[in-house]
């Protein structure tokens, strides 16, 4: 990556603008409605791009300098766009043409606002980078983001000692989506956040935080600008006021978080050890068997945004026959596998025929048993369903309340594996106890590891592992 001004003026500058590709100038021309002053930004533009083999999927990200808003609170900052999301070329060498009317490419293009700091004469070139990584993430998974996402990055985005370590997505506050020969663009800001804000949003939903955040203006104001040197969290600034929302928040809405990748396994305590059909080969034989490509879709599915817009407690029905890859009440999916590598291969029947358990044991590490309650609080007792999907392998857990359809989990049988896709209903009334018996996993910092909470009654014993042994475990 290297900064540079663009190769040639942009649209309206003179008379090159032929020499944009289609897709590109119609961003241009969005970008210059905004800034027609600034007809030649600042690019950091990848040196070798995609299509020849680079590493960076963004041909380009162009760097601005917005004068804010003082009427509306909004300080100057740096404004970045992102090209290469959507179809720049309409050619095939990036992104499948599908005609103009759907969404161009992977439908959208990223932005970022900083604020500027005084003195800075020219925009910091890390949130190109940052940018790049998040288009790293797309291409390679083919999950695209919407408003209101999350996502977890556990390290200053700048690299600096900020507490600005996690990123929501909302719909950029100035550009407007533009129509290309190649399809429909939109554009998703990026908006960093602390780690406590953004455990409030998996708790309850990334718009209810956003719309916080838009209160607030250290925190990001109505434009949601990003300033890395905010010390200060919205529930430090406004302790009881950000708290009590969010907590009503969650009470009447419930969390939109239908899902996370995860460090999960489970062992089918109905059957002994010897037993070579025991599910412990799911999880940690050295050749764990794979989901179905049915299976994966659907919850890859529930993965795919980690936000449901329309949060509706269906679970697709099971099907032993691979339909590619596909659910039949949806459009086909770049992608049907959560994985890297295909799950198409040809499942033996004998291997995904829903298994009726009686004693099953989950096991978790501390990140993902901290997510327990907001599973039990925010998604069960909403009448909703919560998945975990291992990153380590092929396993994944699936809780599901007695008002999800669709489950072939049952108030009669309410362990049931499919293949290694276990799934758990759990009532109402067992939901409340296990709260309670949970309680101490709301402050995770204050119990030591290993820790084993169990039922016996209900057959059913959870353990939260350091990382160390879980990943010896799956080893």
């Amino acid at each position: 990556m290297e900064t540079v001004a663009p190769v040639a003026p942009g649209p309206g500058a003179g008379p090159f603008p032929s020499l944009f590709p289609p897709g590109l100038h119609g961003i241009y021309g969005e970008c210059r409605r905004l800034y027609p002053e600034q007809p030649n930004p600042l690019q950091v533009t990848a040196i070798l791009k995609y299509w020849l083999g680079g590493p960076d999927p963004l041909d380009y990200v162009s760097m601005y300098r917005n004068l804010g808003s003082p009427n509306q609170n909004v300080p100057e900052h740096w404004h970045y766009v992102s090209f290469g999301l959507s179809d720049l070329y309409g050619d095939n060498r990036v992104h499948e043409f599908t005609g103009p009317d759907g969404p161009s490419g992977f439908g959208f293009e990223l932005t970022f606002r900083l604020k500027r700091e005084t003195g800075e004469s020219a925009p910091p070139t890390w949130p190109a980078e940052l940018m790049q990584g998040l288009a790293r993430y797309v291409f390679q998974s083919e999950n695209t983001f919407c408003s209101g996402d999350h996502v977890s990055w556990h390290s200053p985005l700048d690299n600096s000692e900020s507490r600005i370590q996690h990123m929501l997505l909302t719909e950029d506050p100035q550009m407007q989506p533009v129509q290309t020969p190649f399809g429909i663009v939109t554009f998703l800001q990026i908006v960093g956040v602390c780690t406590e804000e953004l455990h409030a949003a998996q708790q309850w939903n990334g718009q209810g935080i956003l719309e916080l955040l838009r209160t607030v203006p250290v925190a990001g104001g109505p434009w949601l600008i990003t300033d890395m040197r905010r010390g200060e969290t919205i529930f430090e600034i406004d302790p009881h006021l950000q708290q009590d929302r969010v907590d009503k928040g969650i009470e009447t809405d419930g969390s939109n978080l239908s899902g996370v990748s995860a460090k999960c396994a489970w062992d089918d305590l109905s059957r002994p050890p010897e037993d070579d059909e025991d599910s412990r080969s799911i999880c940690i034989g050295t050749h764990p068997r794979r989901l179905s490509g049915k299976d994966t879709e659907q919850i890859r599915e529930t993965l795919r945004r980690g936000l449901e817009i329309n949060s509706k407690p269906i679970l697709p029905p099971i099907n032993t026959q691979r339909q590619n890859g596909l659910n039949s009440d949806r459009a086909p999916s770049r992608k049907d596998s959560l994985e890297s590598d295909s799950s198409a291969a040809i499942i033996p029947h004998e291997l995904i025929r829903t298994r009726q358990l009686e004693s099953v044991h989950l096991k978790f590490n501390q990140e993902s048993g901290a997510l327990i309650p907001l599973c039990l609080r925010g998604r069960l007792l909403h009448g909703r369903h919560f998945t975990y999907k291992s990153i380590t392998g092929d396993t994944a857990i699936t809780f599901v309340s007695t008002g999800v359809e669709g489950a072939f989990a049952t108030e009669e049988h309410p362990y049931a594996a499919h293949g290694p896709w276990l799934q758990i209903l759990l009532t109402e009334e067992f939901v409340e106890r296990m709260l309670e018996d949970l309680e101490d996993l709301s402050s995770p910092e204050e119990f030591k590891l290993p820790k084993e909470y169990s039922w016996p009654e209900k057959k059913l014993k959870v353990s939260i592992l350091p990382d160390a042994v879980f990943d010896n475990l799956l080893h």
